[in-house]
């Protein structure tokens, strides 16, 4: 099967919000009025981001619902993707089971695919993003402001944990991996909860490479420091019995692929973000707090403490190195 006969099989799609899509030159688009277009891209590598052999079904989920994750984290409405594949060879089996798992989950959310890539290569899976969010009303890195609380959506660390199982790292029971393993696989994205904070959070993103780490990104864009209360974190039963152990602590604060949002709000707003969770249909906990900067200040963005307030030693806990 050449390129072109592949495109028109797996990914020519009908359209709802598009003018022109998948089979010309390029796509066109139209934002509507008041809106503001929002862009964001990712990739994910064999044996960098996803295991060899990898589910294509599963595959095809995750590589979308990562993109939508972003999107979520601007409050933004998806509207359309783009797809760009390096395959080691048209397998039509595998292409079927791939794009069905990808295009449910576009349909889920009224995405049309407008168009993309293919060639031959290395298993590689680039996906572009664009969505739409009200002007002036986008949810950014750089709005947390001192006295505001540190929210997370969901429950963090299962996917960490079904990583460190099949690497070997620990032992759990199977039906323990194949719960913490639909965290990793099938991640769900949080677009109606970013969609019903706006207005009320202040800044947000999602947890892709552990909440400390993207937490210190909103810290370092925002010019403030947080404080996390580790034993406020929500965990799943899956974790729950290794909560207070270092490797549980390490899971839920930095092992990364949880796709949860991380926001910050006035405390004055409590009410108005649970209010935002409930809409949205998932749980959001209150974890800590955000204080001012002092000038000169060079220690970590992020201080983690326990529910007594004494300070955790994190023994070089950082979250997910793209290029460690």
């Amino acid at each position: 099967m050449n390129e072109f006969a592949l495109i028109e099989k797996y990914f020519t799609h009908r359209t709802r919000h598009t003018l022109l899509g998948v089979g010309d030159d390029a796509a066109l688009i139209r934002v509507r009025r008041g809106h503001t277009l929002a862009i964001s891209v990712d990739m994910l590598v064999e044996g960098r981001h996803f295991f060899k052999g990898a589910d294509p079904a599963a595959l095809g989920h995750k590589a979308l619902a990562v993109n939508l994750s972003d999107l979520a984290a601007m409050g933004a409405t998806p509207r359309w993707a783009t797809l760009a594949l390096a395959l080691p060879g048209a397998d039509t089996r595998w292409l079927a089971a791939f794009t069905g798992g990808f295009m449910r989950l576009a349909r889920a959310h009224g995405v049309d695919l407008i168009g993309g890539d293919t060639t031959r290569g290395p298993l590689n899976l680039c996906v572009q993003i664009m969505g739409e969010v009200p002007a002036a009303q986008a949810l950014r890195r750089d709005g947390a402001r001192a006295g505001d609380e540190v929210w997370v959506s969901g429950t963090l660390g299962d996917a960490a944990l079904a990583v460190a199982a099949r690497k070997r790292e620990v032992r759990i029971a199977a039906a323990q991996l194949r719960a913490a393993a639909r965290r990793l696989d099938r991640p769900v994205p949080r677009v109606a909860l970013g969609a019903a904070l706006r207005g009320i959070a202040h800044s947000a993103i999602d947890i892709s490479d552990g909440l400390l780490a993207d937490l210190g990104h909103v810290c370092e864009r925002s010019g403030m420091c947080a404080q996390i209360d580790v034993d406020a974190l929500p965990v799943s039963r899956v974790l729950r019995a290794m909560r207070a152990t270092r490797v549980g602590r390490r899971l839920a604060l930095a092992g990364g692929d949880d796709y949860e949002l991380c926001f910050t709000a006035p405390a004055a707003r409590r009410a108005a973000v649970l209010r935002a969770g409930a809409r949205a249909g998932v749980a959001v906990t209150c974890v800590g707090s955000i204080f001012k900067r002092r000038r000169g200040y060079r220690g970590a963005p992020v201080r983690v403490v326990s529910a007594r307030g004494e300070g955790v030693r994190l023994d070089g806990v950082t979250g997910f190195d793209h290029f460690g």
